[in-house]
């Protein structure tokens, strides 16, 4: 069974910085999307950024570009979320998430496993 597990939320002034992990494991496709979600309090959930390795790609959504930056290491079978000149308005829970993709497919949608989350709290 994919089990997935977050941490490295916490607690953070406006343009401070956090580094989100994502602990995977049981993960047996040959080919996967993974990325990092979120939801504020009161708003629908937002994907964030996510990496495809049918294609290599990853992609971020426009409110993070140039300021959060999706890697992997795995050796160690973990994802992070390395948030830079973080703002207010990017106080939500960050969740993982993976799916299976069949080539040439990618892209985060319709994701098969979630993590629980981690709080990530951006004070001004």
């Amino acid at each position: 069974e994919v089990q997935l597990v977050e941490s490295g939320g916490g607690l953070v002034q406006a343009g401070g910085s956090l580094r989100l992990s994502c602990a995977v494991s049981g993960l047996t496709f040959n080919s996967y999307a993974i990325g990092w979600f979120r939801q504020a309090p009161g708003k629908s959930r937002e994907r964030v950024s996510c990496f495809s390795t049918t294609d290599d790609s990853t992609t971020y959504v426009d409110s993070v570009k140039g300021r959060f930056t999706l890697s992997r290491d795995n050796t160690k079978n973990t994802v992070y979320l390395q948030m830079n000149n973080l703002k207010p308005e990017d106080t939500a829970v960050y969740y993982c998430a993976v799916r299976e993709l069949a080539w040439p497919m990618s892209g985060c949608i319709a994701m098969e496993y979630w993590g629980k989350g981690t709080l990530v709290t951006v004070s001004s």
